[in-house]
């Protein structure tokens, strides 16, 4: 099975669960009146539409490099990523409205045995889904899976928050903590959301590799100047960026002028060939610099 129908296949579980779990919260929030589990299913509906989109931008990142676009397509990962921020931030502030119309007017909690074995399941669908998702999407590097990922896990918590409040309305007779706990679930996923946009944009506004990563890199070119003796002098200028699930890295190298156009295009080779051991899908651009010292 290739990656793209590997990270397509996972892609689709997303979408199958969700619409499950959707209606099932539907189900039993019109038969316990609770605001939180109807919260719960505007939550699943986005979701639902985050793991189409993201179903789509797996898809379409997965394209060759073609005339127009020869970098690849990666960043449509990255493009989703802000999609699927924004939409969490529609389904927060829905929730917030819903809930806070409850507030003032709360009502009793029905079929509340049946509202908890609801959300206790939606939690275990759910912890099941991600765990797979978020090991997927570290396997392939794959922004969008890992943002799915993450969507489902925070379901994790707020559907178990929900079905913990809801026993404690039934316990204590509270019933405007039904309202209180659907606030609380949408204070959750506006943190979610706020990541995940942040994480994306910087991907789309080309920041640079992390420390560990770059520093990772600063360690395979030393090791293989310390393997070429005098031949390759330093190196210098490094970028990196990253689009999608692709590392972009870019750094000049001083060579020793004596070398042949061979000698200096192997030692290019040799740079790449580390590189891409340890980054896998990355496209690396060595510039070839001429000692300055040698000139004088």
């Amino acid at each position: 099975m290739s990656d793209l129908d590997r990270k397509s296949k996972f892609a689709l579980l997303s979408i199958f669960s969700n619409t499950l779990l959707i209606i099932f919260k539907v189900v039993a929030g019109i038969l316990s009146g609770s605001v939180s589990i109807i919260s719960e299913a505007i939550h699943s509906g986005m979701d639902l539409v985050a793991s189409i989109v993201a179903f789509l931008s797996v898809r379409g990142s997965a394209k060759p490099a073609d005339k127009d676009h020869p970098y690849g397509h990666g960043k449509i990962e990255n493009i989703s990523g802000i999609v699927e921020g924004v939409l969490i931030f529609i389904a927060a502030g829905m929730i917030i409205v819903e809930a806070a119309k409850k507030l003032f007017e709360p009502a009793e909690i029905d079929s509340a045995f049946i509202a908890i074995a609801v959300m206790l399941a939606a939690a275990a669908v759910n912890f099941f889904v991600s765990k797979k998702l978020y090991q997927v999407a570290k396997e392939e590097d794959s922004m969008a899976l890992e943002a799915d990922a993450l969507h489902l896990k925070t379901d994790v918590y707020t559907s178990l928050g929900v079905g913990f409040g809801i026993l404690l309305i039934k316990l204590t007779g509270f019933v405007m903590l039904d309202s209180i706990v659907a606030i609380l679930v949408a204070l959750l996923i506006i943190k979610e959301a706020w990541e995940l946009c942040k994480n994306a944009l910087e991907h789309l506004i080309d920041v640079r590799l992390t420390d560990e990563e770059e520093k990772e890199i600063d360690e395979i070119i030393n090791k293989v100047m310390r393997d070429c003796g005098q031949q390759l002098i330093d190196y210098h200028k490094l970028k990196t960026r990253k689009a999608g699930n692709k590392r972009h890295i870019d750094f000049h190298i001083t060579l020793n002028p004596n070398l042949t156009v061979k000698e200096a295009h192997d030692i290019v080779g040799c740079l790449k060939k580390e590189i891409n051991s340890k980054f896998t899908n990355s496209r690396v651009n060595v510039h070839i610099d001429p000692d300055k010292d040698e000139d004088k």
